[in-house]
């Protein structure tokens, strides 16, 4: 079964409709690619995937062995390169709320974010620049 259904609305916008659950992302180019960055732009999502899945896999990891991170966040910045023009970094700082995080729980949560389906799919040069903040 396909994941995903997508449609060009015109002026370098896109909406794609997830279809098990109906629910929709309008995508932009960015501005600095013709578009109006009034969405996010197809390598922001890429870039913000890639954080979201860290986070779902401590999630599952923190859920299995007893412990939470609820509340942390990530602030993402995607660095673009020219010739081709791609993602040739994108950096992920992870703030993680006061919780008296144990060595053995910071290594579980760090191995999760470097095993991340995601991290394990995207192309062996992009540079994944992660900071662990406790």
């Amino acid at each position: 079964m396909a994941t995903s259904k997508i449609k060009y609305l015109g002026s370098l916008r896109t909406e794609a409709t997830h279809l098990q659950s109906g629910k929709k992302i309008l995508t932009d180019a960015p501005v600095d690619n013709q578009g109006k960055s009034e969405f996010f732009s197809p390598t922001d999502l890429m870039a913000t995937s890639l954080g979201s899945c860290m986070l779902t896999i401590m999630g599952i990891a923190a859920q299995t062995i007893g412990f939470s991170i609820d509340g942390t966040t990530i602030e993402v910045t995607k660095i673009m390169g020219t010739d081709p023009r791609r993602i040739v970094e994108v950096i992920l700082d992870f703030n993680f709320p006061d919780n008296n995080y144990t060595d053995k729980v910071k290594k579980i949560i760090e191995n999760c974010a470097y095993t991340c389906p995601v991290a394990k799919s995207v192309n062996a040069e992009l540079k994944q620049t992660i900071r662990f903040n406790y």
